[in-house]
């Protein structure tokens, strides 16, 4: 074998799984998932149906939010004596939004070493094919389920010049979409919901149009909610008025 490809002893990798479609997994995270000495997955039996699908055997710890500190220590102890790990959410990349920032930092912090294994990413995935601004992007993860704390979120936010970014479940949209309404009505929004999946479907409007939207049909499945900036907005009104009389 090529010693280019295999893996380093005491190495935490962080591999990134499909975000749907199962064709999202990369050649370099199969080789790492056959490869490693152990996995260590936000669900355990979610993860088992990926290795099982891609005919991988591999003994599985889980690792979630409420077993980090024990995990964590676990997975330490683990690198120490020489172990290849392989760290995976459901779905998309660790750490984003999902269990994995913890053990990072208590893998660095002990001395080892830490490797990125990229892939799906709702997060790119849904701003790229949004239409909107993608050089200057935040990213706000998931809102607290408490209004005052969501509207508080969103205020500091909007009036920067970046497109934002955020996750959103199927029962807090239209509460979201109510919100935006009354925070930025006039914004360009764009809900990319089920990427990659069979029925993938990207929803453009103002507030209020996705509000109508919502009113014709319920739309399910996970949304990655990308709002456009204040100034790209007023450009993009410029361009119009440009074009139109010339």
């Amino acid at each position: 074998m090529d010693d280019s490809k295999l893996l380093t002893p005491g190495t935490l990798y962080l591999v990134a799984t499909p975000i749907g479609n199962l064709e999202d997994i990369t050649l370099r995270a199969l080789r790492v998932l056959r490869d490693c000495d152990l996995v260590a997955a936000e669900d355990t039996r979610h993860t088992g149906q990926l290795l099982r699908h891609f005919q991988i055997q591999k003994p599985m710890i889980s690792y979630f939010r409420f077993n980090e500190a024990k995990r964590s220590q676990e997975i330490i102890d683990r690198l120490g004596r020489g172990e290849t790990i392989a760290l995976v959410t459901d779905a998309g990349s660790p750490g984003i939004s999902d269990p994995g920032e913890r053990v990072v930092r208590s893998a660095l912090a002990a001395g080892f070493r830490v490797e990125s294994v990229p892939g799906a990413c709702a997060l790119i995935a849904g701003l790229t094919a949004s239409g909107l601004a993608t050089d200057r992007f935040i990213f706000l993860g998931f809102l607290p389920h408490k209004s005052g704390q969501r509207r508080k979120v969103l205020n500091q936010f909007v009036s920067i010049d970046a497109s934002l970014v955020l996750y959103e479940s199927p029962f807090r949209i239209e509460k979201l979409i109510d919100e935006l309404l009354d925070i930025v009505p006039t914004r360009s929004i764009v809900l990319a919901r089920e990427l990659t999946k069979k029925f993938e479907e990207y929803v453009r409007g103002t507030p209020a149009e996705l509000k109508l939207r919502f009113a014709e049909r319920k739309l399910k499945g996970e949304f990655v909610v990308i709002i456009a900036s204040e100034n790209a907005q007023e450009k993009s009104a410029s361009k119009r008025e440009e074009s139109a009389s010339s």
